[in-house]
């Protein structure tokens, strides 16, 4: 059983012989069937010029799913502070909050969202990447906007997003809840979450340490039909390991025939060990350990796999044998 909330991550991979557009019309849907099944909280990453990932301001999608839905809550995860004003961050997610009450939250990310450096300079009018002074203060003047110049009642709830320690360590001295990206750097989990709790300075945002952990998972009825279902994701990790980032979302049955090498396979187990992928009980297992091993307030699950009926079906599955009070009954 799993005994913290479940929520969701939304990546928005654009498939192989499809259209962004198609991406764009499954987001809805998705977003209307997770609040249906009861998932706590429902987060849109930020991406640009990416092959795989659709460029949807976070923002605009928050705000089309908050009016096609009643109680899953609703946010960025997250929208990637360098890129934006700190004052229009407040005032998006401040109106959102105001005409959503209770159900909007505001994750702050530093990294730029793409791979393409001139990309990356054309989301900051030409300016480099951001040093971790400029990160802090960024992060502070959109808390501080949304206080003092916003100011429209309810306010979105907002969480620090990290996959390193320095990360942990700016939502500690912020006293924000954090948002920890254990897909992406699972190696660095545990010593981060450490300091976090270790250094957690109270603010008015959050009175003591409060962790979200994010895990991949991929669930199906049958082990063989997990592993068919995450052969897109491990090409595009494979190509990354390699450091192409102009990868596309394949196919299960491109994916099955793509040339993996020795080292590919042993990097994808080292890391599919880290996180959940198999059966219904398989997956359930593996999140309860996680959830155990982490200490977690929270799972937020993302499950990058082809096709909008195969990801539904896994959060549909892991829904139904979480079976823990606690997992099935939103917590807003």
């Amino acid at each position: 059983m799993i005994d913290v909330p479940l929520s969701a991550l939304e990546v928005a991979m654009v498939q192989t012989g499809t259209r962004a557009v198609d991406t764009l019309r499954d987001t809805t849907a998705f977003a209307q069937r997770l609040d249906t099944l009861g998932y706590h909280r429902l987060w849109y990453a930020e991406h640009h010029h990416s092959p795989a990932i659709g460029a949807f301001p976070p923002v605009v999608l928050t705000a089309h799913a908050a009016a096609s839905t009643s109680a899953i809550r609703l946010g960025s995860g997250g929208v990637l502070a360098p890129n934006h004003a700190p004052i229009m961050l407040a005032e998006q997610f401040g109106t959102l909050a105001a005409l959503h009450p209770d159900r909007i939250d505001l994750g702050i990310g530093r990294g730029p969202g793409t791979f393409d450096e001139s990309t990356a300079r054309a989301l900051r009018r030409g300016a480099g990447p951001t040093t971790d002074d400029e990160y802090r203060d960024d992060v502070a003047a959109t808390l501080r906007f949304l206080v003092e110049e916003v100011a429209l009642g309810p306010l979105p709830e907002p969480w620090l997003l990290a996959s390193s320690t320095a990360g942990a360590a700016l939502a500690a001295e912020l006293g924000l809840p954090l948002a920890f990206a254990h897909h992406i750097r699972p190696d660095n989990t545990l010593a981060a979450l450490g300091h976090y709790r270790a250094h957690f300075a109270p603010s008015p945002w959050c009175a003591s340490p409060r962790v979200l952990v994010c895990v991949e998972t991929i669930c199906a009825e049958t082990q063989e039909e997990a592993a068919r279902l995450s052969g897109p994701m491990d090409v595009v990790k494979a190509g990354l390991l390699k450091g192409h980032s102009e990868v596309p979302f394949p196919s299960p049955e491109e994916a099955s025939a793509h040339p993996f090498t020795a080292e590919d396979r042993q990097a994808l187990a080292a890391f599919r060990s880290q996180q959940a992928y198999g059966t219904p009980a398989t997956v359930v297992r593996r999140l309860a350990e996680v959830a155990d091993a982490t200490g977690a307030d929270e799972l937020m699950l993302v499950t990058p796999v082809y096709a909008l009926a195969a990801r539904l079906r896994s959060y549909e599955l892991v829904k139904e044998h979480a079976a823990a009070p606690s997992a099935t009954t939103p917590q807003h």
